[in-house]
């Protein structure tokens, strides 16, 4: 039969031990112990009743990324929850400051690695100082000032202010064509900006600009070279790899309160007056790509990567210190920006990922039982 699967229905799925669903429960999720219902659980529920009907498993289980074989084995130990002191050692032969770590910070590829954060605010701070560092080594005789930092994860990823320095690295936001390798996550070199005008009218916080920033209020689109695009050839007029972004629109809302005045305050307050307020906003699905959340770098093979193994407050998941790692094809790829504690790999599977892992793992065997192969 001249079909996918031989025309047989399959059903992809990813690893269990990754980060779990942004805002939202993974399939092997127990509501057992919830008090209330609401409509989101019960579609859950429905989902792992049809997942649970699934008696045909075929484990993908070669790594395809890792070309490091002991760093492969390094990796596989702590997807288990079992890594041993002298993967620990390995790891910290890798923090910036080593001994024997004999690297330039200030070249290539080095200087080129994304740094990959937990939390959005440090994000968009490293991305406000990198993107400065960048137009300082440009024009330092003409700069004075820090370029502004805004966080964007409350505004749909549409921040007030774009600062775009030629040659930096970016960030899409947003699903442009996923099917040719522009999906929310990708990153790329921003080369040009094309624009309608050039606005010297409108009123800009310049204390907090470079003095020859150039404001940009009707930008078109913007000229932008992802190297792991999958168009087969060049769009006219322009370069392999180099894709025009354009605008999109975005709407948010944004609560004044703080904003008024006292009396004015009291006033709404009375009038039972709502504060919010809905913002439309049309700009460039961009981020400065210095600094990537993990969260947003997955999927993604990178080149070289910093990775921060002291997590921060709260609950810590196996995927907090094992998704990071695995972005990399190798140990040599990988700096590790400061010390770390051996607890920070010692994260076991939850009871629930053991569990389903478990229940596949007795699928799997079933099938291949099933299946026979011979090699």
């Amino acid at each position: 039969m001249d079909a996918s699967f031989g025309g047989v229905n399959v059903i992809v799925f990813g690893d269990y031990l990754q980060y779990s669903p942004v805002l939202d429960k993974p399939l092997y999720h127990s509501y057992a112990l919830v008090q209330q219902y609401n409509e989101r659980h019960m579609e859950m529920q429905c989902e792992q009743k049809i997942i649970s009907q699934i008696n045909c498993v075929a484990e993908l289980n070669q790594q395809m990324r890792t070309e490091d074989a002991r760093y492969l084995e390094l990796l596989t130990r702590l997807r288990n929850g079992k890594s041993t002191i002298e993967d620990y050692q390995l790891l910290c032969t890798r923090v910036i400051g080593a001994p024997n770590l004999k690297i330039s910070l200030q070249q290539e590829p080095s200087n080129e690695a994304p740094i990959l954060v937990f939390r959005n605010t440090l994000r968009t701070r490293l991305n406000a100082r990198a993107v400065l560092n960048k137009a300082l080594r440009r024009e330092s005789d003409r700069l004075r000032k820090a370029i502004l930092e805004l966080p964007d994860n409350k505004i749909e990823h549409l921040p007030g202010y774009l600062s775009l320095v030629p040659g930096m690295p970016v960030l899409l936001t947003e699903n442009i064509a996923t099917k040719l390798g522009l999906s929310n996550g990708t990153r790329g070199i921003f080369r040009q900006l094309v624009y309608d005008e050039f606005c010297e009218d409108v009123q800009f916080d310049v204390t907090v600009f470079p003095k020859h920033t150039k404001f940009l209020t009707r930008p078109k689109y913007a000229l932008i070279e992802f190297s792991s695009c999958k168009l087969a050839s060049g769009l006219k007029d322009l370069e392999k790899k180099i894709i025009p972004i354009s605008l999109t629109e975005q709407t948010f809302t944004f609560n004044i309160k703080d904003l008024l005045t006292e009396i004015v305050s009291k006033a709404a307050k009375v009038v039972k007056r709502a504060t919010k307020i809905v913002i439309k906003r049309k700009a460039l699905p961009l981020i400065p790509a210095y600094s990537i959340t993990t969260h947003k770098s997955h999927g993604q093979t990178l080149r070289k990567i910093f990775v921060d193994l002291v997590t921060p407050p709260g609950p810590v998941e196996l995927a907090s210190v094992y998704f990071p790692l695995s972005h990399v094809k190798r140990q040599d790829d990988l700096l590790i920006v400061r010390p770390f504690n051996f607890s920070s790999l010692q994260v076991k599977p939850t009871a629930a990922q053991m569990e389903e892992l478990n229940r596949l793992n007795k699928i799997i065997i079933n099938t291949r039982k099933q299946f026979p192969t011979t090699t």
